[in-house]
């Protein structure tokens, strides 16, 4: 087996798996043919020993905020095989290809949207909890009021004032990725509120914008569903004007569907006599693996009056196999005896918080030898948010 990165014609073929293992239909094979071959994308392919494309892995490409800071990070997908060579162990095979590579390339993590946890967990990657989705019907809502401006956007709009309150929201939450005008656009709010039956409202209060949300329309008996795809708001006034404004569709829609980062619970503070007739589920749906331990470890938010050692596990990326002094942003191989032993996996749930040491110390791959107080004060939940589809 062979694996390597195509480009050309490989695009299309590469394609063509994942049209067959995403169960998507081409109606137009030259169209799909000339797209393909225009594709710029980071495209891995494992190839069989009489040259036949097997199996593909993109690699997408994000700025991410990380406590306070912008980091490269890798977005796995298109992750498919060809029905005659699953279990070949194809997509294993590219991601011990790709991983050391993305390291080289100055990836700090890499994450993704799991088919299966256990199966990427063999690669190293760990279930990232980041979000709560609630489902209620509009009346729950009774108490809220929003006086504000909404303002529909229609195609050939700017959406500068969307992409700005974005990128300043996100900035307080880990994993966000930083947007342009271009993402904002192709990504989230292009659509037809006629045709495709999504809405995207700006939401302003004296002239200024304090919260968007963009919504589907679900088609379903006897009342429609109001699906939250996208949101961001500033401050507690942006946060009330969202709901405020979700009041307004009591006649509209039987249920609202939202999600909200795991560190907001909606529960604890909405207002209403009917709380009891809210859902809330929990999102296991996104995975992350930590590609750069010394450079993660180093901006991480720590005291300066806290050093710790940490022996990182890693059987695919060497510079991260290895015990690590950490002193401020100052992080150094080491051979000392180590405060904390962990997986490469359980590091990557601490370092961006999705879980606290308290709740990881029951994990077998994680042991504390010593520190303990000062790690308790390091590796604690942090607020954390994934808007982004890929």
């Amino acid at each position: 087996m062979q694996v390597r990165r195509i480009s050309g014609q490989e695009h299309f073929e590469a394609n063509l798996i994942s049209a067959i293992a995403f169960h998507e239909r081409i109606e137009d094979m030259e169209k799909a043919r000339e797209k393909a071959l225009a594709c710029k994308d980071e495209d891995w392919g494992a190839f069989s020993e009489d040259g036949k494309l097997m199996a593909r892995i993109i690699n997408n490409h994000f700025i991410s905020h990380f406590d306070g800071n912008l980091i490269k990070n890798g977005g796995i997908g298109a992750v498919s095989t060809l029905p005659e060579y699953r279990v070949s162990g194809a997509i294993r095979a590219i991601f011990q290809e790709l991983l050391p590579q993305v390291y080289k390339d100055g990836e700090i993590i890499s994450t993704l949207y799991p088919f299966n946890h256990e199966f990427y967990g063999k690669v190293g990657y760990e279930t990232i909890s980041w979000q709560n989705d609630y489902e209620f019907e509009p009346e729950i809502l009774q108490k809220y009021r929003f006086d504000g401006d909404a303002i529909l956007w229609r195609s050939g709009d700017p959406v500068s004032e969307y992409t700005d309150l974005y990128n300043r929201f996100a900035s307080g939450y880990n994993l966000t990725v930083q947007r342009t005008d271009e993402s904002m656009l192709k990504s989230h709010i292009e659509g037809d509120c006629y045709k495709d039956r999504k809405f995207c409202y700006l939401l302003k209060k004296d002239g200024k914008a304090v919260a968007y949300l963009i919504f589907q329309d679900i088609k379903e008996d006897p009342q429609a569903i109001l699906s939250v795809q996208d949101l961001a708001w500033e401050g507690r006034e942006g946060f009330l004007a969202i709901f405020g404004f979700l009041a307004r569709f009591s006649a509209d829609y039987g249920k609202i569907r939202i999600f909200m980062p795991s560190n907001i619970d909606l529960i604890s503070l909405i207002r209403s006599k009917k709380l009891y007739n809210m859902k809330k589920t929990g999102c296991m749906a996104y995975m992350a693996r930590v590609i750069n331990v010394q450079k993660l470890l180093s901006y991480m938010y720590k005291p300066d009056d806290a050093p710790f050692v940490i022996k990182v596990t890693d059987e695919i990326i060497p510079e991260n196999d290895h015990a690590f002094k950490v002193a401020g942003e100052s992080v150094e191989i080491t051979d000392e005896q180590p405060d904390l032993c962990v997986s490469v996996r359980a590091l990557a749930q601490l370092a961006i918080g999705s879980v606290s040491l308290s709740e990881a110390m029951y994990r077998e791959d994680v042991s504390i030898h010593g520190n303990e107080d000062v790690l308790k004060r390091i590796f604690v939940r942090k607020p954390l948010l994934i808007e982004e589809h890929f």
